[in-house]
């Protein structure tokens, strides 16, 4: 075994003792692993943690949010400095034979290349966060990309790695792969394509995170929370969550309901069928109930025809735009109208078209639910009535 400067350094205070080779061996493999030890107690206990104090602050909403990001990138970044020491060191401190100096040697450059490539993807990671904190992140989604960037980093890590063990340059290694391209391809096809569909999604805008989708062929129906590079993470309005592949949002049609977010309200479309055999023409006593009825007496002010000849559906159609168009919780700038559709067997359907202030679902779902009732007990003033199958209720 050669015997290194250090053991060199120390045998003179040991001449008297026997094994003193041996003992000097010892005290010089416990000093460098020592060094070791207080080298990542420092870097890990007191000079990251400074650096990050002092950076948290000057920006503490910044680098707040991060602290569990940059707590693994310091462990990370105290290993790759005893690493460094430790091939910087070797030869200095550690005896050892030419086999083991070689083994050493290349696990600690082994070492050297998985915390470097650790270290750039805590650093990518880092970064991504930074990015998110942004106000337009939600626009443009750059998820995909880091983890495009991620794959890339180890599989050049493992590339090193595997060249290190082999005692062979990378170019010899990557010289091999033009054979192996058509299972690369083949493993990697899912990656590809999501890649290639993240930066699509990215450019286009066509989804981001909090965004509410409907793709049908997937069962999703919920807001996006997780945009990746293989798959769409949705969570349900039921609370379930459905996992998309990223490439499907691209070869796949589905529905995206940020227009309606962004826009001044919330589309009701509703429509209720009448019973076409109660549809008149408004009579003189028809008239008479219409116009001492209390709750039409704001309409009737704004009508200035004569009932009289009208038809008691046309009356209905105008009072229900003259209600909507004074409803403090729609949307006046967007379309409102009441209209007819083509009669069925199930009587004349009369859709009532207009859009919601509150876009939120469930004061959405009482205001159109509100206003259905309304109509649905006013079908009698007007003597119309609502088209409903027969129930087989027998009347005794």
């Amino acid at each position: 075994m050669q015997m290194s400067p250090l053991q060199t350094l120390v045998l003179p205070w040991l001449a008297n003792m026997p094994e003193a080779g041996l003992i000097s061996a010892i005290i010089a493999v416990l000093l460098g692993i020592s060094l070791l030890v207080v080298v990542y107690l420092f870097a890990s206990r007191l000079l990251l943690p400074t650096l990050q104090k002092i950076a948290l602050y000057f920006s503490p909403k910044t680098i707040g949010p991060l602290s569990h990001l940059i707590h693994k990138l310091d462990r990370r970044l105290s290993v790759l400095f005893c690493t460094i020491l430790f091939l910087t060191t070797f030869h200095f401190i550690y005896p050892s034979t030419e086999l083991l100096t070689s083994i050493f040697k290349s696990g600690g450059q082994i070492l050297l290349v998985i915390y470097a490539g650790l270290i750039f993807s805590s650093v990518v990671s880092i970064a991504g966060a930074i990015y998110n904190q942004l106000s337009f992140s939600k626009d443009v989604p750059i998820q995909g990309l880091i983890q495009v960037i991620k794959l890339v980093t180890f599989i050049v890590a493992a590339i090193l790695v595997f060249s290190i063990m082999i005692g062979k340059t990378p170019a010899y290694i990557l010289s091999g792969f033009g054979a192996l391209a058509a299972v690369i391809l083949l493993v990697f096809k899912d990656t590809i394509l999501g890649f290639v569909a993240s930066i699509q999604i990215a450019a286009n805008r066509l989804v981001t995170y909090g965004d509410w989708i409907e793709v049908k062929s997937f069962g999703a129906d919920g807001e996006v929370e997780e945009l990746g590079l293989n798959t769409v993470k949705v969570r349900n309005w039921d609370k379930t969550i459905t996992t998309i592949p990223t490439y499907a949002l691209i070869s796949d049609s589905f529905k995206n309901w940020r227009g309606m977010s962004e826009s001044g309200g919330r589309r009701i479309k509703r429509s209720m069928n009448i019973d076409m055999l109660s549809i008149s023409i408004v009579t003189e006593s028809m008239q008479n109930e219409l116009i001492n009825n209390e709750n039409l007496q704001g309409f009737l002010l704004k009508n200035v025809k004569p009932l009289v000849g009208q038809t008691n559906i046309g009356l209905f159609r105008q009072y229900a735009e003259f209600y909507l168009k004074q409803h403090t919780s729609l949307n006046q700038n967007l379309t409102l109208m009441v209209r007819e559709l083509q009669p069925t067997e199930h009587g004349l359907p009369i859709e009532f078209y207009c859009f919601s202030q509150d876009k939120r679902w469930i004061p959405y779902e009482h205001l159109q639910a509100d206003i259905i009732d309304h109509f649905l007990a006013m079908l009698l003033i007007f003597k119309l009535k609502p088209y409903q199958s027969i129930s087989g209720e027998l009347k005794l």
